[in-house]
């Protein structure tokens, strides 16, 4: 049985080059990919989740301003009755120096996970299968041990 991710970019952002490599790299993993694409709100998160009885919800964000778009996203998704892992990545915060910093902003606001702008689709995916207790397949075992 295949998971189903909703992923967009959310609030005002409209950079839509990293999910685009992200929805080609999630369903290239087996995971069947909902795209909300850019400029995506909070409700339209919540109701896509719904929708597809999502098992996770990823966020992208390059904008900078990830923190303002996020408030009370966490309880949009309760209210909607999603129980969905949530991840968030991207260029998060303006003038974003000390990343440990952000990922405890992201993560106090209720995310799973925190990734920033520099990480590789698959460590993401890794990150995901663990989390939804995935095991990856013989072939997959394969490559990661090449």
């Amino acid at each position: 049985m295949s998971q189903t991710v909703v992923l967009g970019v959310i609030g005002s952002d409209a950079h839509v080059v990293g999910i685009t490599i992200l929805e080609q790299a999630f369903s290239a993993a087996g995971f069947d990919v909902v795209n909300l694409g850019v400029q995506t709100s909070q409700e339209e998160f919540a109701e896509a989740a719904v929708a597809h009885d999502a098992e996770a919800v990823l966020v992208s964000s390059l904008y900078g301003h990830a923190e303002q778009d996020c408030q009370g996203f966490h309880d949009v998704l309760e209210d909607h009755g999603v129980d969905a892992v949530t991840f968030i990545g991207g260029n998060l915060a303006v003038g974003q120096d000390e990343f440990e910093q952000t990922r405890r902003t992201f993560r106090e606001l209720g995310f799973d996970r925190v990734f920033d702008s520099e990480t590789d689709p698959e460590d993401a995916i890794a990150a995901l299968r663990q989390d939804l207790q995935i095991s990856p397949t013989e072939s997959e075992r394969a490559t990661i041990n090449s």
